[in-house]
């Protein structure tokens, strides 16, 4: 399993969460996300190796921006 953390900006409310995750989960090898809108964190398990642009995409998607955490 990898993981990989993302700073999401723009989220204020668990609608906004749910969103985010909606997005995220429908990429394919996606296992779980965890996203807070108090934190502006998102954390994404794969099981096989996953772009991470394809994961701000996603996130973008749901009109949020996103970086990877550093």
């Amino acid at each position: 399993m990898n993981t990989s953390e993302f700073e999401v900006t723009g989220m204020t409310c668990g609608h906004c969460e749910l969103s985010v995750r909606e997005e995220v989960q429908e990429i394919p090898s996606v296992e779980s996300v965890e996203v807070s809108h108090r934190t502006g964190r998102l954390t994404v398990t794969n099981n096989r190796p996953l772009e991470q642009a394809a994961i701000v995409a996603a996130i973008e998607e749901a009109g949020y921006r996103a970086v990877p955490a550093a």
